[in-house]
């Protein structure tokens, strides 16, 4: 007769295990002898193994008492389930898998890789990160809303950076959301927007499922300053192709 460790060892599990699968039923559990211990025969062993084995392959807690007990067709039919519930969670975990690896590329997961190749053409060009990542979360809410939309704005705004002037004008947009609101550059500034869009901004034709309400939302939020600088050069949003009414444009501020 043997101690519950020793019956753990003999199956190559832990005593821990061995309760556990007292406690779900899936090993008889014996009665306590006169001086107070289980004792465990050989059979324990075979159906510890047999509950280790089929537990090791996959199976699942629950079913493992009904295969225990099954008949030979029975048991290949109940095999054949969890075998087939078991590759459908392994595709779905490749999946997850799949898309944990795509986080790694960043805005690739949100975005069509065009968008992304913009930019990071921003970037090569020398606009700031923050308002790379405020025309990003733009893009973001406008490839959900209106994805048939992107390939005329990219066009828009790949011309736009062929301009010297305007990637300068960009440029000098990212570094003064970090100025304060009251910065006497802001009206010269402010200027020369207006003055680039009323040279060169040939405004597409509004989209009525465009998300502009919580594009313009997201944009003046983001900063006082570009609230302040966009109001007074009556300029659009980051993505400066974006389409807009006249009464979608930003109010003057006092």
């Amino acid at each position: 007769m043997l101690t519950i460790g020793q019956l753990a060892a003999h199956a190559g599990v832990t005593v821990r295990a061995v309760r556990h699968y007292h406690h779900l039923g899936l090993l008889a559990e014996p009665e306590q002898d006169a001086s107070g211990y289980r004792r465990y025969d050989a059979a324990a062993v075979v159906d510890l193994i047999r509950i280790k084995t089929l537990a090791d392959a996959g199976v699942p807690l629950a079913r493992i008492d009904d295969l225990l007990h099954a008949g030979p067709g029975q048991f290949a039919e109940a095999v054949t389930e969890i075998d087939r519930s078991l590759a459908e969670k392994m595709e779905q975990l490749r999946e997850r898998r799949k898309r944990i690896s795509e986080l790694a590329a960043g805005d690739r997961l949100f975005l069509p890789a065009e968008v992304v190749q913009l930019l990071d053409r921003e970037r090569a060009l020398g606009v700031g990160e923050s308002l790379v990542l405020l025309e990003r979360d733009v893009w973001i809410m406008a490839a959900a809303q209106t994805p048939h939309a992107i390939p005329q704005w990219l066009a828009a705004k790949n011309a736009a950076l062929d301009d010297p002037a305007f990637v300068e004008l960009y440029r000098t947009m990212s570094f003064a959301l970090g100025w304060p609101p009251t910065d006497p550059r802001l009206p010269g500034f402010a200027e020369q927007i207006a003055a680039w869009h009323a040279r060169n901004f040939d405004r597409p034709a509004p989209d009525p499922a465009a998300p502009l309400d919580l594009m313009f939302s997201h944009v003046l939020q983001s900063s006082p300053t570009l609230r302040r600088l966009l109001a007074s050069s009556d300029a659009d949003l980051p993505p400066s192709s974006a389409p807009a009414t006249e009464s979608d444009r930003f109010p003057r501020e006092p």
